[in-house]
């Protein structure tokens, strides 16, 4: 069976998920996340994510990515590119990986892709879609060389210098984490509500 968004760097054949094929005003440029840099639970949380239907039906990756949450409650999308395990990288550096036998690098993908649409490559861009799935500014890097360094989670509750948390500090946390949740639970019931709009149940009038 085919998969999506699963390809490799041309250079060192490096296992790559691709996040966004192409980006907006920079067609020969795309997102990337390697692989190999992911710590485990990363990793499976990445690819529980591409193998999912909401995975394998996004028009571009990102899109599933801003709907899972990695093992730390992190946001996917936002996690990765905080911690900078999105990478820019040209097109051409890219082949796509389907299945075992099949392979097409990601420049000659998008030209197909665009043919298919009847549109230049400049315009398969995501430039609207899904909340949270803006393309984040990124440099161009080459895969492989660049030191990779996590970026703590914003909602982790630092422990005082005596190692006790105080009722309040936690309380705080709590709170916090409550008003996160309530927010995401909001926003995929809207998105829940877009593809599949909730059916009402008509009443039937009482019988005399």
């Amino acid at each position: 069976m085919a998969i999506k968004h699963v390809g490799r760097v041309k250079a060192n054949q490096r296992k790559v998920v691709v996040a966004y094929r192409t980006l907006p005003n920079d067609a020969l440029n795309c997102l990337v996340v390697q692989t190999e840099n992911l710590g485990e639970a990363e990793h499976d949380a990445l690819f529980r994510c591409v193998e999912s239907a909401s995975g394998q039906a996004a028009y571009e990756f990102a899109e599933a990515m801003s709907r899972y949450t990695l093992p730390d409650g992190r946001n996917m999308l936002a996690g990765f590119h905080a911690s900078g395990r999105l990478k820019k990288v040209p097109t051409n550096t890219i082949e796509m990986t389907p299945d075992m036998k099949t392979t097409v690098s990601l420049d000659e993908l998008n030209k197909i892709i665009a043919e298919q649409k009847g549109v230049s490559i400049n315009d398969l861009a995501l430039t609207e879609g899904a909340p949270n799935t803006a393309v984040p500014p990124v440099e161009v890097q080459e895969l492989g060389t660049v030191s990779e360094t996590p970026a703590p989670t914003s909602d982790s509750l630092d422990a005082p210098s005596d190692g006790v948390i105080s009722d309040e500090d936690l309380a705080a946390k709590y709170r916090s984490d409550a008003d996160r949740l309530f927010k995401e639970a909001k926003r995929l019931r809207e998105q829940a509500e877009e593809l599949a709009p909730t059916k009402r149940k008509t009443k039937t009038k009482e019988s005399a």
